[in-house]
């Protein structure tokens, strides 16, 4: 995996890619699925090859704090499994702002990679695959936490909250999605956190005590 770029290459990599003719399309599997709070000529559902979406990356910022981090989701490379989300294509000055933006949100938690993967289309009869662009936090990064049980990621989503809001709402949203747009799809790994949650919730829900502090 090539190495994360220094902020100087980072700028000059943008403004290069703001004078391209040729669209960019960039992937995402997170809160991009339903917020990518940058400028796009059109987006596709569909997946990339060779990757398992895990709650493995932890912020201390967007859905955390350094007390309680939150957990969000990274790929994981594993030869057998697909990762489902959405691809969005931006074109010209549209390419430079939506690097910059990513690599500006992505600096926050650190320790980001990027890769150009295959992306497949759901509508595979209408579409070829596309050369992506992906983020991918690596395990080297500060805040990466790693494996866990279904139950604890579950247990440290509920108690974790960030600047970008509850990291309750960011794992129901990417359930939402994956049951809405590719209801053919079962992700274990997100329904077995997302069924934890549930089933420990009423339980917390009943304490004295505030569960985040305000």
């Amino acid at each position: 995996m090539k190495r994360d770029p220094l902020p100087a290459e980072r700028q000059a990599q943008e403004e290069d890619a703001g004078e391209q003719k040729t669209p960019l399309w960039i992937f995402g599997y997170g809160s991009l699925v339903w917020r990518p709070d940058f400028e796009f000529s059109s987006r596709k559902v569909g997946f990339i090859r060779g990757y398992s979406r895990r709650f493995w990356q932890g912020d201390t910022f967007h859905r955390g704090n350094e007390k309680m981090p939150g957990r969000v989701v990274t790929l994981q490379e594993d030869y057998d499994a697909c990762t489902w989300g959405v691809a969005y294509e931006v074109h010209g000055e549209q390419i430079s702002a939506s690097l910059q933006y990513l690599n500006m949100r992505e600096a926050v938690l650190g320790g980001y990679d990027t890769k150009l993967v295959k992306f497949h289309p759901q509508d595979k009869e209408a579409d070829e695959p596309i050369l992506a662009l992906v983020y991918i936090a690596t395990p080297q990064n500060p805040t990466y936490l790693g494996p866990a049980s279904e139950e604890d990621i579950a247990a440290q989503i509920i108690v974790s909250s960030g600047r970008s809001g509850h990291n309750i709402e960011y794992l129901l949203r990417l359930a939402d999605f994956m049951r809405y747009f590719c209801p053919q799809v079962e992700d274990e790994h997100l329904f077995s956190i997302e069924e934890a949650l549930v089933s420990i919730l009423p339980y917390l829900c009943q304490a004295e005590e505030p569960l985040v502090e305000v």
